[in-house]
Formats: structure tokens, C-alpha cells, sequence
């Protein structure tokens, strides 16, 4: 009865340790995000413009997205989405983002992307399960620098703004044919209830664990 009552230990501290294991996971993902996005705008001159963040409906970033390939190759990473109303910002959703790029450098290499959306009809797009960057949405390569403006054609329609940092370079980037996904099995281990994307950015359905406070105060910092 003793060895059976200590294995019966052993393996709910297994299981403990695993599910303890998959919270932090998600929990250094929206700790990564919110890092990532303070690190970009404290260096002004290459820092996304306040005229565009000011007039956000949403921003998305992929902390630590996985490139590689040789000239034509794909990319792979894990983010977080929040979606601002009357100037409050959401709670993040959970993102996978997959798809082929273009012009890569030789090798793998991490990068961190940012997506800056402009409107309510890209976020509505973006939120659905299955989203495709250029197809469901204009994308456009964003401009950097605190004061510089969206002045190009292009950028002005487009529902949605990207960026990306590379070894320490942050610019615009274009990401079209990307697909973003929503990520329903991490928002119920970090949340502790099922949610799509819907319901924790419009419908308000989740609440804050502790590193959303982070990176909802890093939103509010820079995104007002």
C-alpha cells in the first residue's frame, strides 16, 4: 500500500510539473511579447510612429519567430493579440503565425514581428480561425520612426502594418502569404477555460493573470 500510495505521488507531481510547465509557456510568451514591443519603441529613431500606433485597433507580435531557408524558405512562431475599444485594451488572445517568405538571409534566423492593425474590419479578419496576410487583408511594409508618417499609398490602405526586428534591425517588412491562426488549446492553459480569439478581444471574456498587467501597461505606454 505504500510503494502503490508513492507512486500515486510520483505521478501527480509529473503531472503537476507538466501542467505547471505548459502555464509558463504561455506566461513567458506574453512576457517575451510585451519586452519585445518595450525594447522597439524606447529607441525612437527606428521605433513605430505614434501617429500609427495612436490610431491602432489592435496590435499582434511574435516574439522569437523561427526563419529559415535559402532564398525561398518559411517561418514558424507563437504570438499574442490585443484589440484596444474606447481606448481600453483587451486581454491577449494566443497566435500561431506559418507561412513562405521571400529573400531570406542564408541560415535560420529568429525574428520578432509585429503587426499593427488599422482598422476594425482587418481586426474582424484577423481574429477568424484562419487568416491569411495579403489575402484577407492589406498588408503593407510600416514606416519607423517615432515622427514619420504612413505616406505612402500603399500604406495608407492597408488594414494592416508589419514590422519586423533581425539581429537588432527593426523595419517594415512584407509577410504576405502568411497565415495567422488562432490558438484555442493555449488560451484555456493560460486562461483556464475555452476561448477563441472573439471572445477574449471583443466580448472581453477573459480575465488578467499576472503578466497580462505587463503588457496591457506596456500597451497603454505607447498605444493610447
Amino acid at each position: 500500500m505504500t510503494r502503490v500510495l508513492a507512486a500515486a505521488a510520483a505521478l501527480l507531481l509529473v503531472f503537476s510539473t507538466v501542467s505547471a510547465q505548459q502555464e509558463s509557456d504561455e506566461a513567458r510568451r506574453v512576457r517575451q511579447a510585451a519586452m519585445v514591443f518595450d525594447e522597439i519603441m524606447r529607441a525612437a529613431d527606428s521605433a513605430i510612429p505614434d501617429a500609427i500606433l495612436g490610431n491602432a485597433d489592435g496590435i499582434a507580435v511574435f516574439p522569437g519567430l523561427v526563419r529559415a531557408g535559402f532564398i525561398v524558405g518559411g517561418m514558424r512562431g507563437r504570438g499574442i493579440l490585443s484589440s484596444k475599444d474606447g481606448g481600453v485594451w483587451s486581454s491577449p488572445a494566443f497566435l500561431t503565425m506559418t507561412g513562405g517568405s521571400f529573400g531570406l538571409q542564408i541560415g535560420g534566423q529568429a525574428a520578432d514581428i509585429i503587426l499593427v492593425i488599422n482598422d476594425r474590419r482587418g481586426l474582424e479578419n484577423l481574429v477568424r480561425n484562419q487568416f491569411t496576410l495579403g489575402a484577407d487583408a492589406a498588408v503593407a511594409a510600416g514606416p519607423v520612426g517615432r515622427d514619420a508618417k504612413a505616406a505612402t499609398d500603399i500604406q495608407m490602405r492597408a488594414q494592416i502594418l508589419s514590422y519586423s526586428r533581425a539581429r537588432g534591425v527593426f523595419a517594415g517588412i512584407t509577410i504576405s502569404g502568411s497565415t495567422v491562426r488562432q490558438d484555442v488549446d493555449a488560451n484555456e492553459r493560460f486562461y483556464g477555460k475555452r476561448l477563441d480569439t472573439k471572445q477574449i478581444v471583443f466580448e472581453k471574456a477573459a480575465g488578467t493573470p499576472g503578466p497580462v498587467s505587463a503588457w496591457l501597461s506596456t500597451l497603454n505606454r505607447y498605444a493610447r
